[in-house]
């Protein structure tokens, strides 16, 4: 069966309900996923994820250790993790043992571990995490760049916090932010399994019966800057690490996707045989690997890039990017890029579609991005349609991703 799109009347709210029945195994999994509730939504820095690190610390009745055992001695997977625009509460686990899973995910949403001493170890976890980082400089170009496309923006600063704000938090902090998050206006679920749409309805409206309403409250879009720039941090490193952005003016729910996808696996998504990977790594020997992709989300798009390379190449494998872009903006692709794509993309479509987790998730994503279930298919078929003109009138009516910016942590030379 592929997935199907309903609605859960839930006090008088109505939650998105995106279901598919698979019988392959005695298996049952459910992920509470809400919108407009990831890192982008702090209301201080690293709060979203601070709150679901205590999340996965069991419940303050039975505490980390003892709500483990629980779960262990019925092999229930239970765990809570933070993306940029979502938080995600999954649960899984055998057929028979999918009741007591939903009991103690209730259990978890209505007597989270809000202790001090929970706090005090997550924050001690966190810290230690973001003093690592002050050492890795993949992370802090990364960063950097981050600073600089995405300026006075929720993007530009880390989602873990820093080290000052993630201090600050407090328990009351953490109760107020998953209280004006975690509720059925956000709520949308996503469930598959050896179950009948029924019985995964039930399931999902008693796990739901422990929220509260709230209001969605729309993160808003942002948008990368056009800047052709570079930045560079002088550390003790013996090589440099290159993170390169521009803006991509592409809409996530735009008709061009398709394009889109094609374009960014030819110039740099695809690894070997792409035409950053050619240039930078096979002709020139600038890097061991290098590529680019075009990011494509509900409140931002940008084009995006990353290369390793020797301190003293650094300035010439900047250079490179920045010819591989303009070569590809004014000429294009060629009859035979266009067609190894197609064959790509399509022929490997059955590796992305065959497992239970994999189709949920492409289902949810179809969902997110306003298209109807099953769109990924149509999607297919467009990208086999493709004409050259047509993927070089795209190309080249997307100027803006060679208004580069580059950040660039190396050592002295």
């Amino acid at each position: 069966m592929s997935a199907n799109l309903s609605q859960l009347k839930i006090n008088n709210t109505d939650v998105p309900f995106i279901f598919e029945e698979d019988k392959n195994l005695p298996i049952v999994s459910m992920q509470l996923i809400f919108k407009n509730s990831g890192a982008l939504s702090d209301t201080q820095d690293g709060i979203t994820k601070l709150s679901a690190s205590l999340l996965n610390e069991g419940t303050k009745k039975d505490g980390s250790t003892g709500f483990a055992t629980k779960l262990e001695n019925r092999a229930i997977s239970l765990s809570t993790h933070a993306g940029k625009e979502t938080f995600v509460i999954e649960v899984g686990s055998l057929k028979e043992e999918f009741p007591y899973a939903i009991e103690r995910l209730k259990e978890l949403l209505t007597d989270p571990n809000y202790s001090e001493d929970t706090l005090s170890k997550i924050k001690t976890q966190t810290i230690a995490s973001l003093k690592r980082r002050e050492s890795d400089f993949d992370y802090i170009s990364s960063l950097e760049l981050k600073k600089m496309i995405f300026k006075n923006t929720p993007l530009a600063k880390p989602s873990s916090g820093t080290v000052q704000s993630v201090e600050a938090i407090k328990l009351v902090d953490i109760d107020k932010h998953l209280g004006e998050h975690l509720g059925l206006g956000n709520a949308i679920v996503v469930m598959g399994g050896d179950i009948s749409q029924k019985e995964a309805k039930d399931f999902a409206k008693s796990a739901l019966s422990s929220l509260s309403s709230v209001s969605s409250k729309t993160i808003p879009t942002m948008k990368a800057l056009g800047k052709k720039q570079t930045k560079e941090k002088i550390v003790k490193s013996e090589q440099a690490y290159v993170y390169f952005g521009a803006p991509l003016n592409v809409a996530f729910d735009s008709k061009e996707r398709h394009l889109a996808q094609v374009a960014s696996f030819i110039l740099g998504s695809s690894g070997f045989g792409s035409r950053m990977m050619e240039e930078i790594r096979v002709k020139k020997g600038l890097a061991y690997s290098a590529y680019s992709r075009f990011n494509i989300n509900k409140t931002h798009a940008y084009f995006s890039g990353y290369l390793q390379t020797k301190i003293e190449t650094g300035k010439e494998a900047v250079d490179s990017v920045k010819e591989v872009v303009k070569t590809f903006l004014e000429k294009g692709v060629i009859q035979e890029e266009l067609t190894a794509a197609q064959q790509f993309i399509v022929g490997s479509e059955p590796l992305r579609n065959e497992t239970l987790s994999q189709r949920l998730s492409r289902a949810f994503q179809e969902y997110y991005t306003n298209k109807p279930l099953g769109s990924s298919a149509e999607n297919l078929k467009k990208i086999e349609k493709i004409t050259l003109k047509e993927l070089n009138d795209f190309i080249k009516a997307h100027q803006e991703i060679a208004e580069l910016s580059f950040s660039v942590v190396t050592g002295k030379k």
